[in-house]
């Protein structure tokens, strides 16, 4: 049960994660309650991320580092 509910943790913060790649290539300047709400659940996992990055001709490639640690941490999961 717990199991369960780490990886439908893990899988709505994957999402969340996917839906602020797509909302800053659709709508870059944000707005409204739901961005607001999309931008400050994923700020906490992906600035850890940003800061270990170095800087690469203005891509933030911490969504992508991110997806793929939360696809191994649900992988590992689904084996025990």
């Amino acid at each position: 049960m717990l199991l369960n509910f780490v990886q439908f943790l893990v899988t709505a913060i994957w999402l969340l994660i996917f839906a602020r790649v797509i909302l800053s290539w659709t709508n870059p300047t944000g707005g409204g309650g739901l961005i607001a709400f999309v931008y400050q659940a994923t700020e906490p996992i992906l600035a850890p991320i940003r800061r270990l990055l170095p800087p690469s001709a203005g891509i933030d490639w911490s969504p992508l580092i991110a997806m793929l640690l939360l696809g191994v941490i649900v992988r590992v999961i689904v084996r025990i």
